[in-house]
């Protein structure tokens, strides 16, 4: 038999018998890569451990600390989950099952109604099925074989899917003990390996997400390589249900949405407080950066939305209207208002780099089903910025909105991770275009020194585009900034500039944005602070706590006081008893509450409780106050 070569991710090259398998490849690296081992990707193809190598071949092995093995591991979980189901209800019919970032969910078809106790009965049928360590076992029928066992199953839906699958494409099946799943693979070696897991929650789903079609029990869960992963995601999904942004902008009045407006956020006064802080330091920021602010139009003529390429390839997203027998649409996106701007007069080399900046609202349709307080909405500000260049500019503006980037994400204390997003399938221009614009992104980000991962095919239609995924103190991540670079939309709206030559050249422009909605960027913070905003942000600074009625005057005169030198502060008068408004402040996660009676009133002083410290002691009035602002104008808690 021959050899064959097997290159390793790091360039070494090892020699092997014809059809070893991979799990032997694994074992020539290590045991405990051999016993880890979850799948390979064999010549950029994902395949099980057990695959057999013929030719020479590039290899990568994967386990659980992959992303492409916690993919192969989760998948395997739905297919467990899966049989436990049949097993259980009989006359359950199957949809499809896929992995999921955190976890896995199958779809199914069945009168009986799945409640939490029936996921506690599945998850024990799914240990039992865990300690029989049935081997997922890869086979391939002809179309019509396949179609024949499907239908003989009754299971419907994965008659429709072999249907839809291209005729030369062969037909592969994973079979674990008595279960048979239509899959393409791969999966982990038994489902012995599946110890850790939970099953979480049922929803409805359309089939194959259309309306249109049936709608499906969903039952969602998650799995680990290992008890205590298990446990700690749990705990961390716990925390996460406590900061639940909706649930805690009710509770300390900060946004509300109503039946009459699905979609459609309301900011409370409270909440109004936390988002105008939010774009002062925005502006103030921009401002020194060069920035220059603008405002356009709400609602534009269908001709621009033609020019702009939005009408073709965006309409689905859009809400239009008729004005004057004329078609015109909501803007979805800010970007051909500015560049209407850019086009209000010739501008001369001398002028670029011009970058203009606009807080716009903006709406796009979203289908119901996807709301989700402030994250998912219909209506929502983006912080756009365009910024207009010469080509030779290119690099430096990418980097000084890297820059801008990372001072905004260091002031909330998120960590982040940055990916470069290539051409979509569906997009505008030629590949040289694209190819160009691409490697500008690239050049930036290599000067700058910054990691990055390619996102191919995620680019906007009009050009490639660099996203920052910020990390929240739970460690869940967020799309939130974004560069593009775009050479087409200067083309489309003929945006010129007067050249040394004094010819007309072409600008290159950028498309960014910091917060990105600034509703989910608020959304993001609430759960990111469990509504314990820094005092810089926080809608009440201060909360001053009278311990008896005769001291609501001292109270109020440092109301006063304090307010004209720009704090927010509230005084709570009720008659109650101090402890219990102690407890109401720290419900409203107040950063600083002043506690105040006899001795307070006569020292000029105030008792200090911090929300994170507890009781701080007495502090002179005007030594709080300073403390407080140096706080706030720092960004400090």
């Amino acid at each position: 038999m021959s050899d064959v070569k097997i290159t390793f991710p790091d360039g070494s090259v090892k020699e092997f018998a014809s059809g070893v398998p991979v799990r032997d490849v694994a074992k020539s690296i290590s045991g405990r890569l051999a016993k880890e081992a979850l799948a390979a990707e064999v010549n950029g193809r994902v395949v099980d451990i057990d695959y057999n190598v013929t030719d020479d071949s590039s290899v990568k092995i994967f386990t659980f600390n992959d992303e492409e093995g916690k993919r192969v591991f989760r998948h395997s979980s739905a297919h467990l989950m899966a049989e436990a189901v049949k097993n259980l209800f009989p006359h359950t019919v199957l949809g499809i099952g896929p992995a999921i970032a955190e976890g896995f969910y199958y779809d199914f078809d069945s009168e009986h109604k799945f409640t939490p106790d029936d996921l506690e009965k599945i998850e024990k049928e799914m240990q039992r099925l865990v300690k029989e360590k049935q081997a997922f076992v890869r086979r391939e029928m002809p179309r019509e074989e396949a179609l024949g066992y499907f239908n003989e199953k009754e299971e419907k839906f994965k008659v429709e899917l072999i249907k839809d699958l291209p005729d030369e494409e062969a037909i592969s099946f994973y079979s674990q003990g008595d279960f048979t799943d239509l899959c393409a693979g791969p999966h982990v070696p038994d489902t012995g390996y599946l110890k850790a897991f939970k099953l979480l929650s049922v929803a409805g789903a359309y089939w194959r997400g259309d309306e249109n079609n049936p709608q499906l029990q969903r039952i969602y869960g998650t799995s680990f390589q290992k008890k205590s992963q298990l446990e700690e995601y749990l705990h961390r999904r716990e925390e996460a249900k406590k900061r639940d942004h909706r649930k805690l902008g009710t509770q300390l009045e900060l946004f509300t949405i109503v039946e009459e407006g699905p979609g459609f956020p309301i900011f409370l006064p409270k909440g109004m407080v936390l988002r105008n802080q939010l774009e002062d330091f925005w502006r103030r920021e921009h401002t020194k950066a060069g920035y220059l602010e603008i405002k356009t139009p709400i609602i534009l003529n269908r001709s621009l939305w033609e020019n702009s390429g939005h009408w073709e390839h965006y309409q689905e997203n859009m809400y239009f209207t008729q004005i004057d027998e004329q078609d015109f649409a909501i803007k979805p996106m800010n970007c051909p208002g500015g560049m209407l701007v850019y086009r209000q007069q010739q501008h001369s080399y001398r002028d670029l780099p011009l970058r203009t900046a606009e807080l716009g609202l903006v709406h796009r349709h979203e289908l119901s089903g996807v709301l989700h307080g402030l994250m998912r909405v219909r209506a929502f500000t983006q912080d756009d910025a365009h910024i207009f260049m010469l080509p030779e500019q290119i690099t430096d503006e990418i980097k000084n909105v890297i820059d801008l980037v990372d001072k905004f994400y260091n002031v909330f204390g998120f960590k982040y991770h940055v990916e470069l997003s290539t051409k979509p399938e569906k997009a505008m221009g030629s590949d040289e275009i694209w190819e160009e614009t691409t490697a500008s992104l690239e050049t930036a980000l290599k000067e700058k020194g910054m990691e990055y991962v390619i996102n191919e095919g995620d680019g906007a239609f009009y050009g490639p585009k660099i996203d920052f995924h910020l990390e929240d103190c739970l460690g869940r991540t967020w799309q939130c900034g974004t560069i593009q670079l775009d050479s087409l939309m200067p083309e489309k709206f003929d945006l010129t500039y007067i050249g040394e030559d004094g010819q007309k050249h072409r600008p290159v422009m950028i498309h960014r944005v910091v917060f990105g909605s600034i509703e989910r960027f608020i959304g993001i913070l609430i759960e990111h602070y469990a509504g314990a905003f820094p005092s810089w942000l926080a809608p009440v600074q201060v909360k001053i706590l009278p311990i008896a009625e005769r001291f609501n005057e001292y109270a109020f005169g440092l109301k006063q006081v304090m307010a004209e030198r720009g704090i927010r502060v509230e005084v709570d008068e009720r008659n109650e008893k101090v402890g219990y408004k102690i407890r109401q402040g720290q419900m409203a996660k107040v950063p600083y509450m002043l506690i105040v009676g006899e001795r307070e009133e006569q020292e000029h002083t105030v008792s200090v409780r911090q929300r994170e410290k507890g009781d701080m002691g007495a502090v002179p009035v005007n030594q709080f106050i300073e403390d407080l602002l140096l706080a706030i104008a720092e960004k400090r808690s």
